[in-house]
């Protein structure tokens, strides 16, 4: 039976992607909330949701050495990260001052223009980022199969990724111009939108990840 570990730090969306994974799987998978080191050590897939600030996430990771455990597993084994769980495996984000994160990534995690937002004058754009937007795939990869481009997907943020590799960015959207909204790296698939939230698309984002 092989082991899908979701990562509980002490915050985040657990439930409703434990509900979401459970959905789609078969009874080959054995899916457990954890925040025990030894036990995510053993887990065949990784699944990392987050929400919340970037300072309590990276704080509470060290605390379990989760932050060293990501690290090791992210080499060898596949990895879905959640919104905030996208954001902490870049270099540095700008919330809360600055904070450093765990670095698996180039780049730094930016806040969306809230003075950009205003001068729009439109309710269209408003910071925090929230609802269904569009997320343009710019090359083919095994956890897309079965979703149309531009395939619209739920999200919920103030802050984005800039992965110093574009080539990274295996999904773009536009809000307030254009950001990533799907990271893919070697064993890392990330996304800023939430697929527990994304009715049917998200629930094929999630299938796909288990046959990974």
């Amino acid at each position: 039976m092989k082991k899908i570990s979701i990562i509980d730090y002490g915050s985040g969306n657990l439930l409703s992607v434990y509900k979401a994974l459970k959905f789609v799987s078969s009874s080959t998978y054995d899916i457990s909330i954890t925040s025990d080191e030894a036990e995510v050590s053993s887990s065949d897939k990784i699944v990392f949701p987050g929400q919340g600030a970037i300072k309590d996430c990276m704080k509470n990771l060290k605390k379990q050495k989760l932050d060293q455990t990501i690290t090791e597993l992210t080499k060898n084994r596949p990895f879905f990260g959640i919104c905030l769980g996208l954001q902490s495996l870049m270099e540095f984000s700008e919330e809360g001052g600055g904070v450093n994160c765990l670095g698996l990534v180039s780049g730094k995690v930016k806040r969306f223009d809230r003075e950009k937002a205003i001068l729009t004058k439109t309710e269209k754009f408003k910071v925090p980022h929230m609802g269904w937007n569009k997320v343009n795939f710019t090359r083919d990869h095994p956890l897309l199969k079965g979703l149309d481009n531009d395939t619209y997907f739920y999200f919920v943020h103030s802050f984005y990724v800039e992965p110093i590799d574009q080539k990274l960015a295996l999904g773009k959207t536009d809000y307030l111009g254009s950001f990533t909204s799907i990271l893919q790296k070697e064993w890392i698939f990330a996304t800023q939108f939430h697929p527990e939230k994304s009715a049917e698309a998200g629930l094929i984002l999630l299938e796909n990840f288990l046959k990974w």
